[in-house]
């Protein structure tokens, strides 16, 4: 017989890369009673890419429970369906266990599969559709696509990055597959959720990403790298990650350690750029500045949201075993 599980409160701690969200994180779980982490980070879930990932240290793991983390190597395909079954099972495991949850990360698809229910079907895949749309990516740009996805599925092409395009083409091969526009979007988390979102003034937050480019270069990137490289092909997509393609370069001697930091840097201001593009749509977050006296804002916010969530018995909601697949 079917079982139910439950799921925990949620609080989802979104932003842009470097904007301190694990930080918030770490001391938000401190002073939260029995809080546990769920990553909400696409390049996170392989194994053996830690320094690159900016992944939770050893010391944070062990002070803090964490989840979302080491799941897949970086030669196996993981996807959006694959990162939601794992976290809800992540979720289902803090709520028996009584606690909170805290949902942390930059990937929005990641947190809206889990805070809005985003249909990932992973059975509407075909091959042949799919390379026949990157050949056409590949010699007429984006545009042509995006503008067929909006025809297909508009509902679909509102919910994705649609500068990204291997999104694109996932949404598009789902819309030539099914016929018909995607499903909307059921009602969301099925317990109290809350956002927050972290955000960093432009020329600082350019910088922290720079001195976290360099940081990690000088605190064994290349070192991570070269071990990654021993096993695994350079062009696998899970080393687009920031850093990796560059430390690759480093290795190879195609380029050296400060050239391979401030295009590491580069590459990452662009991508936390469209990040924030990403979340500035998303209508439920509450913003807070980076800066003195965040965790005691962040605490201030949630607070009531902790009062009228967490009742004596701690657990408020409950999902299907049917709705982890």
């Amino acid at each position: 017989m079917a079982r139910t599980s439950e799921l925990p409160p949620l609080i989802l701690i979104a932003g842009a890369t470097a904007t301190g969200k694990t930080a918030l994180a770490m001391e938000l779980a401190r002073r939260i009673e029995a809080a546990e982490i769920v990553s909400a980070d696409s390049r996170q879930v392989y194994r053996g890419m830690d320094i690159g990932t900016a992944k939770a240290t050893a010391a944070q793991r062990a002070a803090v429970a964490h989840h979302g983390l080491d799941l897949a190597d970086p030669d196996e395909r993981f996807t959006a369906a694959d990162y939601r079954r794992a976290a809800l099972a992540a979720l289902v495991g803090i709520a028996q266990r009584g606690r909170v949850a805290l949902l942390v990360g930059g990937s929005g698809l990641y947190l809206r599969s889990i805070a809005h229910g985003l249909p990932l079907d992973r059975g509407d895949a075909d091959a042949t559709i799919r390379s026949r749309l990157e050949a056409r990516f590949e010699e007429d740009g984006l545009g042509p696509l995006v503008a067929e996805l909006q025809e297909r599925d508009p509902d679909g092409a509102e919910r994705i990055d649609r500068r990204n395009h291997r999104r694109v083409i996932r949404a598009l091969e789902r819309a030539i597959l099914s016929g018909s526009a995607s499903p909307p979007l059921p009602q969301g988390y099925p317990a109290p959720s809350r956002w927050l979102g972290l955000a960093r003034e432009p020329a600082d937050h350019r910088r922290a990403i720079e001195r976290r480019a360099r940081e990690q270069f000088a605190t064994g990137l290349l070192e991570e790298a070269g071990q990654l490289r021993a096993r695994y092909p350079e062009d696998l997509p899970a080393f687009s990650a920031m850093g990796y393609r560059e430390a690759f370069d480093v290795l190879a001697g195609r380029r050296d350690v400060e050239q391979a930091a401030l295009t590491d840097a580069r590459r990452t201001w662009a991508y936390a750029r469209r990040q924030g593009t990403w979340f500035r749509s998303e209508p439920d977050i509450t913003w807070l500045a980076e800066g003195e006296g965040l965790v005691a804002r962040a605490m201030a916010d949630l607070t009531p949201f902790l009062q009228d969530a967490v009742p004596e018995r701690g657990i408020v909601a409950v999902i299907g075993p049917d709705q982890l697949g």
